[in-house]
């Protein structure tokens, strides 16, 4: 008989983390809206993940390629602050804040894999003509099943009422 490792380590029931992977866009502000809403309710806390995506233009000058790699993050530590005004508005709780560097997808994976607290990761569905968007397609649709943590799709469409009262 063979021994498993729990995916969620003993002790770690107490915390029940809503990750938000945020940007500038509507969708995500309610994401993020219903991530407090349901924190608040839950007795939980909210993770708002920014990622800074190498550009694919980067200079090969290590001088302006840190400088632009400073811009970004200056911009990530705004959105995130700015975010975070919303979830304390919200639901009065101050939410942790990441920055991570590289592939959105990728360092959510990694952050999921690496945080036993994480329970329930939600999405903003974008309205536009492009669809949902490629992390919300790419994780509710190939990768839906292999997840360790349920995935909530907020819709773009909604308004910040009907958020409140589907949270």
């Amino acid at each position: 008989m063979s021994e498993t490792t729990p995916a969620v380590p003993p002790g770690a029931d107490s915390v029940r983390k809503f990750l938000v992977v945020v940007d500038d866009t509507p969708e995500c502000r309610l994401a993020l809206r219903y991530a407090a809403r349901r924190a608040l309710k839950t007795k939980g806390m909210v993770a708002l993940l920014f990622v800074i995506e190498p550009p694919s233009d980067m200079p090969q000058w290590l001088g302006v390629a840190q400088i632009m790699r400073d811009e970004a993050r200056d911009e990530a530590e705004a959105v995130l602050h700015d975010l975070a005004e919303d979830v304390q508005r919200v639901a009065g709780m101050i939410p942790e804040l990441i920055i991570r560097e590289g592939v959105r997808r990728e360092q959510l994976l990694k952050l999921i894999e690496e945080d036993p607290t994480i329970r329930i990761l939600v999405l903003g569905a974008g309205t536009g003509s492009e669809g949902p968007g490629p992390l919300v397609s790419a994780l509710a649709g190939q990768m839906s099943g292999t997840f360790r943590v349920p995935i909530t799709i907020v819709p773009g469409k909604l308004s910040p009422a009907e958020v409140d009262d589907l949270a």
